[in-house]
């Protein structure tokens, strides 16, 4: 990572402005932070003020067939709503060219939170409080402002170079517009060891409680140094959830465990408001009260300089006239194609009867097994490749049934997962995305 010092950049040549390393003549491109399917990150020096910026470069070919066109809107609409917040990563500017999109934002010199807890393993109370602290103040704000984030995780919290906060990535965030006429969410989206059950069942959902139960798993994440809810098999780890199927490790203080387990209530309706651990008296312990309450947040001046209207840049409001296929969720996660999982509207041991009628009518010979509230149908292929499908069910709640289908072995291209889908469709309550 390039080091986030104020020197002044020197003069390019015009051979290193053919090359690129100036982008539409208002940054000087850096060293490349990652990159994707669809996007790379580079550090730049804007060439008017001398700041150190992340810019995101986004290629319009490689996203035309993915649908990603409302995510990237909204990743824009969320951030430019919530910038007045110190604790939410900026966004200063949105650029495009009829090839690529570039998102100009703040750059958080430290990385990724997720790094910090690898490199350190769990870290200390007053540390894990911060940072907690930070994260719980930036989504009071975005719920204040009827924004709900659905993606909270470690990789999505940065670190700046003074070591604070910065909540990032709202591909996934939900906005006013998005809730339905009974006023809830019903997209199931984000990462499964730290989605909320609700979110999941996909029945309607509040978003704020949703961000709420996320936040339990990070201090529970930057206290332990592990997950609380972990398992290779999607299905048991939902399990778990529902059952707060987890173990305090014993250095975990007493105080902290209360506020984690209350948060982890997989019943929205008694589970703690992030407002509410607000006036704790954990919470409030060292809190530095003029980063969080009673504060007015000055927004960045350089927020309200506009891009001038060019053939070649243009505003984030126009990104709606660009080419379809824009999406952010997506650019650093490849999709696992090899298994897909859904809501079922039948009991458990109904969901294996249909696998098993269709998984034979296919030409698969299937095996069924069953016991403690869950089932399975495995289904081996005779054919060429002998794929084998594995479908596992399990009972959530009573009304709750979770499915997930897997290609165990064999050549995935093989297995007719459309002519499948098509057939379970009318067991189906709701299929879950890929961002699941």
């Amino acid at each position: 990572m390039e080091s986030p010092s104020h020197r002044k950049p020197q003069a390019q040549s015009p051979a290193a402005k053919a090359h690129g390393n100036i982008l539409l003549g208002k940054y000087q491109l850096g060293r490349r932070l990652g990159s994707g399917s669809f996007a790379k990150v580079h550090v730049a020096r804007s060439i008017g003020n001398d700041e150190l910026v992340a810019v995101k470069i986004i290629d319009k070919k490689k996203t035309v067939d993915s649908a990603m066109e409302p995510r990237i809107i909204r990743e824009i609409d969320a951030m430019r709503r919530l910038h007045h917040h110190p604790n939410i990563l900026k966004i200063h500017q949105v650029m495009a060219t009829k090839s690529k999109i570039y998102l100009v934002m703040e750059f958080a010199a430290g990385g990724e939170l997720f790094s910090k807890v690898l490199r350190h393993g769990r870290l200390p109370e007053t540390s894990s409080r911060r940072y907690f602290q930070q994260l719980a103040s930036a989504l009071h704000f975005c719920h204040e402002n009827g924004v709900a984030h659905r993606d909270v995780k470690p990789q999505n919290l940065l670190i700046d170079r003074e070591g604070n906060l910065k909540v990032s990535d709202f591909g996934l965030s939900a906005l006013p517009e998005h809730l339905k006429n009974d006023g809830l969410l019903h997209t199931a989206c984000g990462t499964p060891a730290y989605t909320a059950p609700e979110v999941v069942a996909r029945r309607g959902y509040d978003g704020a409680k949703a961000d709420a139960w996320s936040c339990g798993v990070i201090l529970f994440v930057l206290l332990a140094g592990y997950v609380p809810f972990d398992d290779s098999n999607i299905v048991t780890m939902y399990r778990k959830i529902h059952r707060r199927d987890y173990r305090f490790p014993n250095w975990i203080a007493k105080q902290s465990r209360s506020i984690i387990y209350h948060m982890l209530d997989p019943n929205p309706e008694t589970r703690m408001s992030i407002e509410t651990v607000m006036r704790t008296s954990w919470f409030k312990k060292s809190l530095e009260t003029s980063d969080f309450h009673g504060r007015i947040f000055e927004s960045d001046p350089f927020l309200h300089k506009e891009a001038k209207s060019t053939s070649d840049t243009i505003t984030a409001f126009d990104i709606i006239s660009l080419s379809s296929g824009l999406d952010l969720s997506g650019l650093f996660e490849r999709r696992r194609q090899r298994e897909k999982r859904f809501t079922a509207r039948v009991p458990v041991h109904e969901v294996v009867e249909k696998v098993k009628e269709i998984g034979e009518r296919l030409g698969y010979v299937v095996e069924k097994k069953k016991g403690g509230g869950e089932a399975a149908a495995a289904m081996v292929g005779l054919g060429r490749g002998r794929t084998a499908v594995k479908v596992e069910a399990v009972e959530i709640t009573p009304e709750v049934v979770v499915a997930e289908v897997k290609v165990a072995e064999g050549d995935e291209e093989e297995f007719r997962w459309s002519e499948l889908k098509s057939e379970l469709d009318e067991i189906v309550l709701s299929w879950h995305n890929d961002a699941m």
